[in-house]
């Protein structure tokens, strides 16, 4: 199975650097037309089954990304991006200068990133583990023909994810390739052994190799 992971166009509150979470937010033109050309990329594989978070920035991303597909897209909870409480609504400008050490956690620092009423990215990375794994279990059940499966979710959670399957600690989170927006990202698994471990393939639309 190979899982496509992709992350949303750009939002009006990406272009404001408003922070996000599980707030709502909506695709700018950018981020729209940032969709329709991710779809022309993809737009010759055929996905077997397409899962989407449930915000409106990622089923926003789906629709544009997928107009032309009958596959069925499925929206979860659990792919929404990482709950950052009382932060979501305010400017990273203000937070800086308002918390200054949650701040540089958050950036610098996201193994030591707590914030009250917030998820930490252990948190958010254990969510996306879990989502993953009965998305993969799910596939194997169902059908040994479903080779491909899109994931419409967040920079975030697919960072957290992907910093797991390489083998990455925490602090490690934000390092290169950026998860920059419609960035797309391939994780291949073996269809013969559920216990083998994840590769990935393409890291941010890039060729990836581990260092």
């Amino acid at each position: 199975m190979q899982l496509h992971l992709i992350r949303h166009g750009e939002t009006n509150w990406n272009k404001e650097r408003r922070v996000q979470g599980q707030s709502e937010s909506h695709l700018t033109d950018l981020g729209i037309q940032q969709a329709k050309e991710l779809g022309q990329r993809i737009g010759h594989l055929e996905f077997d089954r397409i899962y989407c978070s449930s915000s409106l920035r990622t089923r926003q991303t789906a629709e544009h990304a997928f107009s032309k597909s009958t596959t069925e897209i499925n929206y979860l909870d659990e792919l929404r991006e990482i709950f950052l409480g009382p932060w979501e609504g305010h400017l990273y400008e203000e937070l800086a200068e308002t918390e200054p050490e949650s701040h540089r956690h958050f950036w610098e620092q996201p193994h030591l990133f707590r914030v009250n009423g917030a998820e930490s990215f252990f948190e958010l990375q254990q969510r996306a583990i879990d989502a993953v794994a009965e998305i993969e279990a799910t596939h194997r059940a169902n059908s040994t023909n479903e080779r491909k499966v899109a994931v419409v979710s967040h920079g975030a959670l697919i960072k957290s994810y992907l910093c797991h399957v390489e083998g990455r600690s925490m602090d490690q989170l934000w390092a290169p390739p950026r998860m920059h927006n419609c960035a797309h990202s391939i994780v291949a698994f073996s269809s013969d052994d559920a216990t083998a471990s994840p590769t990935i393939l393409q890291y941010a639309d890039q060729p990836f190799s581990k260092a």
